[in-house]
C-alpha cells in the first residue's frame, strides 16, 4: 500500500561526487529520484567512465532537463541535444556532455540507483 512521503534535493539521502559535478538521491516509495548537476566542462567519456569502468554510459535513464545544455550521443549514433523543458528517455549506451557554459541540472526517475556508484 502506498504511503505518504516526503523527501527533498535540499537534504539529499546521498551525494555522489564526481570530477565537475555530481549526482544528489532521494529514496522515496522503495525508489531512488536523482538529480544530476553537470558543470560546464563535464563530459561522462571523461568524468564518470574511470567510475563506471565501461566504454559508455550503461545507466538507462528518464530524465526531465531542469536547466543547461546537454548533447548526447548514442552508441548506435543517434545524436541529441536537450535543454530547459525537455524530457529524454535513454537506453543504455552513450556519452554526454555539457554545451556552453551554464550548468546542467537534470531529475532522472530512472537510472540514477548505481549512477556513477564507486564498484
Amino acid at each position: 500500500m502506498q504511503q505518504t512521503e516526503h523527501s527533498s534535493f535540499g537534504e539529499p539521502d546521498e551525494t555522489r561526487e564526481f570530477p565537475n559535478g555530481r549526482a544528489e538521491i532521494v529514496r522515496v516509495s522503495g525508489g531512488e529520484i536523482g538529480r544530476l548537476v553537470f558543470e560546464p566542462g563535464w563530459r561522462w567519456s571523461n568524468d564518470v567512465k574511470p567510475i563506471a569502468g565501461t566504454e559508455s554510459c550503461q545507466a538507462p535513464h528518464f530524465q526531465y532537463h531542469v536547466s543547461g545544455q546537454l548533447a548526447i550521443l548514442m552508441d548506435d549514433g543517434t545524436e541529441l541535444l536537450a535543454g530547459p523543458g525537455d524530457v529524454t528517455s535513454l537506453p543504455r549506451g552513450h556519452d554526454a556532455w555539457v554545451v556552453g557554459d551554464e550548468p546542467v541540472v537534470v531529475v532522472d526517475w530512472f537510472g540514477a540507483t548505481d549512477y556513477a556508484k564507486q564498484a
